[in-house]
């Protein structure tokens, strides 16, 4: 409600002005400090003063004297040396927010532009870990906050599944393990194949240690690999799908799901790449490095910008994208399947459905040939977001001068790389996993993930342990509610506890992953926020026992006049923050996608059970003898519990009825 005010007041003000003075200026707004100045603030007169050479105070007076009513502003003021100052009309402002908050947001039809949201993107090769839940966590909450924006959101999970990590597993399984296809493929119908391969995949790394002769086998099968032939290709094959079956499991535990799984191994066969290379090649976009280290090798071409852009201190190599041995690098495929997100490619890809989600969502995978018949629509989008990790922000920057180059300068300025730090451990928790760190390794902050050395927390064994902690306080509180429902209480606040605590740090913020703060129900955590919501559902329940006819839907009829006294009473400022704060959902969902951070979300949701929890602790609600005075406190009540769930669901947590 917050934004929509806002919103009219800048409009407002912006005609008036044009109107008054003859002068078209950008309105801006802000929050005052202090409640007692009003709601919203524009510094705009500053502007009009430079223009107009008068005193900045006496054009604020003109227009708080003179600008026509604006629905939902009770008066104007001016502040300070020439700030206009709304107040809003808080009764109103509570009827608004109230019947707005229990209604349901509308979604964007079929035919609005479309963004694509690219996340998880978990190489299936062993099983996810705690960094590969940011990434999710941050793309699922991305896609539910444009979704609630009004954004047509299509979510894909790309499956590397014929890349250098699928390669090495595959040497693993051959040299290693010992193991034939048949075999492989028996071993990845087994329950925990993504551990057995997470344990395979860092023997790996030591078997290419001992002996550096060795790598040239990483070559020979990523070879075999993309062009389908051969035992490797075969193990790969059997590999990748079982462990995205495993991931996906992993994935569905958190409530995140997918629209399409576009797989490597389809742009390659499906010639997608060869597209996009002779796209490159025509356009010069590309070339053949006759000499040096890159001899042998297609090279892109960038401007002055795109080098510029650099600032990893990573050489030439990041540029080449078909190596000496003919294999395509990660960013040419990259540039491929960009080129497809936006429908420039010329070619699509055929479909089967993958896995049926418990709501009925389909998921879909590409394929080769057949394919099922009228699929959706994949592709095409206005805007890509890619959910990848900081560290691969330069060849996110070669793809965008890839499309430039191309010619694609509009899509090029639609391609969003959604960047984030990683997670790491600290050393508390690498040596509670049973870790040897060094005394250097022992006094740093934190301690890098490696997938190849096999550090770092399983996401399944994390969300476990998470579940067994909430259990035993679910059934300390309620030892007889049937087993089922405890278990799922304990799920809904292990997984509102790990969701909040990769997405209230700011994706720049690097995350050092501790057991005991994770697992902590108290401070900036989400049990706190899903227990305000719990507390405000309580009031309602026991309402219900004291009056069995007692309607919810009553709620959203504000007696505007009684609403009025009572934020005009002893208490009203403190009513006022509580739905003001309540009622700005929408100005903290327009910020986080502004900024593009979850965090903002996060934040606002603690905020808001903080402001709760305090009016909880200073009202008896249900004893409150004033007969109005009690609809207005279940009024407030009944905001919160709806706004808080929403900004919940927002970051994806459940909101339990009982903790």
């Amino acid at each position: 409600m917050y934004h929509v005010l806002e919103a009219r007041i800048r409009t407002a003000l912006s005609t008036h002005i044009r109107q008054r003075y003859n002068q078209d200026v950008t309105v801006v707004t802000e929050r005052p400090p202090r409640i007692e100045m009003g709601e919203v603030a524009s510094p705009v007169c500053f502007e009009l003063a430079k223009r107009l050479k008068r005193a900045p105070r006496q054009i604020a007076q003109e227009i708080a004297a003179e600008l026509p009513p604006i629905e939902g502003i009770e008066r104007i003021g001016v502040a300070g040396g020439g700030y206009v100052n709304l107040y809003f009309s808080r009764a109103a402002f509570l009827a608004a927010a109230v019947t707005g908050a229990a209604a349901t947001p509308a979604s964007a039809g079929p035919d609005a532009p479309k963004c694509i949201v690219e996340h998880t993107n978990i190489n299936p090769n062993k099983a996810a870990h705690i960094g590969h839940l940011r990434n999710a966590a941050l793309g699922d909450t991305l896609v539910r906050v444009l979704r609630r924006a009004g954004r047509r959101v299509e979510v894909q999970n790309y499956i590397d599944n014929t890349g250098v990590q699928v390669a090495d597993v595959v040497i693993g399984f051959i040299h290693i393990a010992k193991k034939s296809p048949g075999a492989v493929r028996a071993l990845a119908a087994q329950p925990k194949f993504d551990y057995f391969c997470w344990d395979l995949y860092a023997r790996v790394t030591q078997f290419f240690e001992e002996d550096k002769t060795r790598l040239a086998l990483r070559g020979d099968t990523l070879k075999s690999i993309e062009e389908g032939r051969g035992p490797a290709a075969e193990m790969a094959d059997a590999v990748a799908p079982a462990i995205v079956r495993c991931h996906l499991r992993t994935m569905e535990r958190l409530g995140i799901e997918y629209d399409l799984l576009p797989r490597e191994s389809e742009i390659l066969h499906l010639k997608f790449w060869d597209a996009a290379f002779e796209l490159l090649k025509r356009r010069n976009v590309i070339h053949l490095s006759a000499s040096g280290k890159n001899a042998g090798c297609w090279v892109m071409r960038l401007n002055d910008a795109a080098d510029a852009a650099d600032a990893s201190g990573e050489d030439d190599d990041a540029k080449i994208i078909v190596r000496s041995n003919g294999t395509v690098t990660y960013v040419g495929k990259d540039i491929a399947y960009q080129l497809w997100k936006f429908g420039l490619l010329g070619r699509d890809f055929h479909y089967e459905k993958f896995h049926t989600y418990p709501d009925g969502h389909t998921l879909w995978a590409s394929v080769s040939s057949g394919g099922e018949p009228n699929p959706p629509a994949f592709g095409h989008a206005s805007v890509v977001y890619n959910v990848i990790d900081s560290r691969q922000a330069y060849l996110q920057n070669v793809v965008v001068a890839g499309l430039r180059a191309l010619g694609f300068q509009e899509q090029a300025g639609r391609s969003i790389h959604f960047s984030y730090e990683m997670v790491a451990l600290t050393p508390r928790c690498a040596a509670e996993l049973g870790y040897t760190l060094s005394e250097e390794e022992a006094e740093k902050p934190y301690v890098e993930v490696s997938g190849r050395k096999g550090l770092g927390v399983k996401a399944d064994d994390l969300i476990d342990r998470l579940e067994v902690a909430a259990r035993a306080e679910v059934d300390q509180r309620h030892p007889d509610s049937p087993e089922a429902e405890r278990a799922a209480i304990a799920h809904a606040i292990a997984i509102g506890a790990l969701r909040y605590f990769l997405l209230k740090f700011t994706r720049t913020a690097i995350i050092a992953f501790d057991f005991e703060d994770a697992l902590s129900f108290e401070g900036e955590t989400g049990p706190y926020c899903e227990y305000a919501v719990v507390r405000a559902r309580n009031i309602f329940r026991k309402l219900r026992e004291q009056q069995p006819d007692f309607d919810l839907e009553s709620l959203t009829t504000v007696d505007q006049d009684a609403a009025a006294r009572l934020f005009g009473g002893s208490d009203g400022n403190a009513f006022w923050e509580l739905a003001l704060l309540a009622g700005s959902l929408d100005t903290q969902i327009e910020a986080a996608v502004g900024a593009q951070e979850p965090a903002f979300l996060a934040k606002y949701a603690f905020q808001l059970a903080q402001a709760f929890n305090l009016f909880y602790h200073r009202h008896r609600v249900l004893t409150e003898e004033n007969a109005d005075k009690k609809t207005f406190l279940l009024q407030l009540c009944r905001l919160v519990e709806l706004q808080l769930v929403g900004a919940l669901e927002l970051l994806g947590i459940e909101s339990p009825e009982q903790m």
